[in-house]
């Protein structure tokens, strides 16, 4: 009983000396002297803020001692980040200074939380809200706005990421803080993410093994989930868009609240569209897609301890485009069409010590990607279209359609994928912060149809790395090592002999990987960052075991059991400047890939359709972006922004360009900017996009055209009875240009792209 009572009183000593340890102060301008209200003050590491009251003071409590990055900002104003060392009541007066470059934020994706322009890795960051006011129909739509950037399509429901030239399992995916595994080894599969929820967007171009292991070897793309309410509110808000093009809606609403402890946030989303129109007016048949997604979040912060727990549900109902047929404005898929179910379930925790901190992330993704086709029926009605007219042909299609929903999946496949990710920041010594961490995954495969395009698996990675962040007065030095291991055992499918036949396997993949990093401030006005780090990905069950024909292409794909790590390493350099005036930033990149995996025609013939095999020979990627941000004071509202981006991939004994790299681009945007009273944060853009000719193009490509387009849009915020209502209006491909992009799966079939697409927003907080 004693040392019970004994207990009990040791734990509210350290209680009450914990709730003692704080952060209070002001904010103000550095120019007058005059206190800012409503700045943001935020610990990352602690993800924890407040806001300046009216007379501009603040305050945050029961903090855990040790040392923070603690980051001030506000519209108009430069961005403040600055280490304090927690013990004990901290008074902290903040002087910011007017500029109008937009707010830095923390980037999240590498783990020292820091601000851009502190990071010794180039990370390129876009808020979810600007990427939206572009009237972006979907997510993998929206992140092409991101320099060095694309998105291999297939209509425009389904996209996935490509990162200066480098896409599929070549690219890592990150949302919620773990990884998103949906069978991404597949041309039509796509991104599997609901724009909804995500409050901004992160992208590493380059190796980032280092932080992520086995795929990330292109770079990642890291998706930050909308942060819980300030302590002790309640918000929430409802959005509407109307897209012309597909007659398509999409809404989402969200609500959340946090106490002294506990937090909680819920939204949900819907989307449904039809079939796009292309710049002749002809409706692209099966293009359609809807989807439903549901996030939710539960938070808890204590003194020494905070975890959040979050899920993510998210059906998708995608049609397939294959030729241009039925023309109507229909919903539901036609075959071929894909119901894919994700869900993600994400835990993240830290545990705070005295002068260190563990944090500790789990995952699981659960992913059903079904696709419904029924070749049959192509077959029996393909002769009776030839002999009756475009009406019959339409009666046809609705049979199809009815037929469609009631077949059972050809390809059920199943993946199940439990992740673990555990990093220890060691207590700082002298300008050192380093971590030492490890991750790993189990994920399972498992195939329910009739068709099996990769067989029943198991796959589990284990990694273990190091890194550390050396500071110096105007310059850091970033280094670190790490050692991953992927053990692959695939099950035997299919008879001996049989076209279908799939043998077993069991390999093992482990690969050393190093980085090092040097960010150096030059002059106060010039930041140049200079980057060499190895990758490697394993290669895919696909690219192992493939035996079949692949529809999609039309082709017959052989795997290749006996193929090796993709190994690579890759050189950033960057410079950028910037003043009251302009901003200016040049990126260059050389990335040597050893045993690139690709398909390579082996001249015979099954079934009419070619056969192609997985071969591996060295590569070599080149390029680059470069832009300026033209924003001259004291006519802050006037932003003029430019940016040209290249890459150029090929393999390295031979002039054979590589497939899916995409074409030369320049994109220039002149945007205003306005404040008010009634009519708040009005702006007004327009953007001429030039996409230059692509003829340096992979064996089974042709050369693709060159185009322009042009988009516009304006938006504000209204305030009527106390109510603030956000509007915007976006048109892009305003002159409805006929077209076809170099990354279009659509594009062997002769299928353009979309047409002019005009979104109208409404956003309504409360």
């Amino acid at each position: 009983m004693k040392n019970t009572l004994m207990f009990i009183l040791l734990l509210s000593i350290t209680s009450i000396i914990n709730a003692q340890n704080s952060i209070g102060g002001t904010v103000t301008d550095a120019t007058t002297n005059n206190k800012i209200p409503y700045a943001t003050i935020y610990l990352p590491q602690l993800e924890k803020g407040t806001s300046t009251n009216e007379d501009g003071t603040f305050i945050l409590e029961s903090l855990p001692q040790g040392t923070y990055k603690i980051v001030v900002s506000s519209i108009g104003f430069k961005t403040f980040s600055k280490d304090v060392t927690v013990n004990g009541a901290i008074k902290l007066d903040v002087q910011i200074a007017p500029s109008a470059i937009e707010m830095e934020e923390v980037i999240v994706s590498t783990p020292f939380h820091k601000l851009q322009s502190e990071n010794v890795m180039k990370v390129e960051r876009q808020s979810m809200e600007e990427l939206k006011t572009k009237g972006a129909m979907t997510l993998s739509d929206g992140i092409t706005d991101i320099s060095g950037v694309e998105s291999v399509s297939t209509g425009v429901g389904i996209g996935k990421p490509v990162i200066r030239g480098l896409s599929s399992n070549r690219v890592l995916v990150y949302t919620q803080g773990v990884r998103l595994e949906n069978q991404q080894f597949g041309g039509e599969h796509g991104l599997g993410v609901n724009d909804a929820g995500i409050e901004s967007v992160e992208v590493i171009k380059g190796p980032a093994t280092l932080l992520y292991g086995s795929d990330a070897l292109g770079g990642v793309l890291y998706l930050n989930p909308e942060k819980f309410a300030v302590q002790n509110s309640t918000e929430g808000d409802v959005n509407v868009n109307y897209f012309t093009n597909t007659e398509g809606v999409t809404a989402n609403g969200g609500f959340k609240t946090s106490g002294d402890k506990l937090k909680f946030l819920v939204r949900g989303a819907y989307g449904s569209h039809a079939d796009y129109q292309d710049g002749n007016g002809t409706y692209t048949t099966n293009s359609r897609f809807n989807e439903y997604d549901l996030k939710s979040g539960f938070g808890y912060q204590d003194t020494n301890f905070k975890t959040e727990l979050r899920y993510n549900f998210n059906r998708s109902n995608l049609g397939i485009p294959e030729e241009i047929g039925v023309q109507n404005r229909d919903r539901d898929p036609l075959l071929p069409y894909q119901e894919i179910d994700n869900h993600v379930i994400s835990s993240k925790s830290t545990l705070f010590f005295d002068k260190s901190s563990l944090d500790i992330t789990l995952g699981y993704v659960a992913n059903n990607r079904k696709e419904f086709e029924d070749e049959h029926h192509h077959e029996e009605h393909g002769d009776e279209h030839e002999e009756h007219g475009d009406e019959e042909h339409e009666e046809h299609e609705d049979e199809h359609e009815e037929h469609a929903h009631g077949d059972e999946a050809a390809l059920n496949m199943k993946l199940h994928t439990l992740s673990y990710n555990v990093l220890y920041h060691l207590p700082e010594t002298g300008k050192f912060e380093t971590i030492f961490g490890v991750q790993g995954m189990h994920q399972t495969n498992e195939n329910s149809g009739e068709e099996v395009l990769i067989p029943d698996a198991t796959t589990v990675d284990f990694g273990v790395m190091a890194t550390t962040h050396y500071h110096m007065k105007n310059s850091d030095i970033q280094i670190g090592l790490r050692y991953d291991t992927r053990d692959i055992e695939a099950k035997e499918t299919g008879d001996v002999g049989s076209e279908s036949y799939i043998p077993a396997l069991n390999r093992n993949f482990n690969s050393f990987n190093a980085s090092a990093g040097y960010r150096v401030t030059i002059a106060q006005k010039i930041i140049a960052r200079l980057n060499l780090a190895t990758g490697f990905r394993a290669p895919n069950l696909a690219e192992l075991t493939s035996n079949g024909g692949h529809s999609g292409a039309n082709r017959y794909e052989i795997g290749n059991e006996a193929l090796k790590n993709e190994q690579n390493f890759q050189t950033d350099l960057s410079l950028e400047y910037g003043n009251e005036h302009i901003e200016f930033f040049v990126n260059g990149f050389y990335n040597a890939i050893s045993d690139y995996i690709y398909l390579q025609p082996t001249g015979q013939f099954i079934d009419d359709d070619p056969v192609y095999q997985y071969v591996q020979d060295d590569s070599n990627l080149y390029g680059g972006e470069i832009g300026f941000h033209l924003h001259p004071h004291p006519l802050d509202w006037l932003h003029l922004e430019s940016s040209f981006e290249t890459v150029t991939g090929k393999l390295a004994d031979s002039n054979v360009y590589l497939p899916l790299i995409p074409a030369n681009k320049l994109s220039n945007t002149f945007r205003v900017e306005f404040d008010g009273k009634q009519v708040s944060n009005k702006y007004a853009f327009v953007t001429l996009q030039n996409v230059f000719n692509k003829n340096n193009v992979g064996d089974f490509e042709t050369r693709t055209g060159g185009y322009s387009l042009v988009n516009l849009g304006f938006g504000a915020t209204i305030k009527a009875y106390n109510q603030p209502f956000n509007i915007k209006l976006s048109a892009n491909n305003l002159f409805d240009k006929e077209y076809v992009s170099h990354l279009s799966r659509l594009k062997p079939d002769g299928i353009y792209n979309i047409g002019r697409n005009i979104n109208i927003g409404v956003t309504v907080p409360f």
